[in-house]
């Protein structure tokens, strides 16, 4: 007897990050965009006005993740780049492209 195992909850992170990208043109939304919209979410009246400094590594890490599960589209230069391979610079975060 086989159970269909339930997709398991998305870390808070990714969430805004599809968000961000199904409302997002074609050019997509930056890395930094991402983490200042969900820091934003998550400000106190103590925190500093960089506080989305503090989310970036977790923007990068969970955007790997759902380029690797082909949820969205990494891209560097307007191209699409291998969520497997090591990826450098400037990059964006966009819809997956059909094809």
């Amino acid at each position: 007897m086989t159970e269909k195992s339930e997709p398991a909850e998305l870390d808070p992170v990714a969430d805004a990050i599809l968000e961000m990208v199904a409302a997002s043109d074609a050019k997509g939304i930056s890395p930094e965009d991402a983490a200042r919209a969900y820091a934003e979410t998550r400000r106190k009246k103590t925190d500093p006005p960089d506080l989305w400094r503090r989310y970036l590594p977790a923007v990068r890490q969970q955007a790997l993740h759902l380029a690797r599960e082909r949820r969205i589209a990494i891209l560097r230069r307007g191209e699409m780049q291998d969520p497997t391979a090591p990826i450098k610079g400037v990059i964006r975060l966009a819809k997956r492209r059909k094809g």
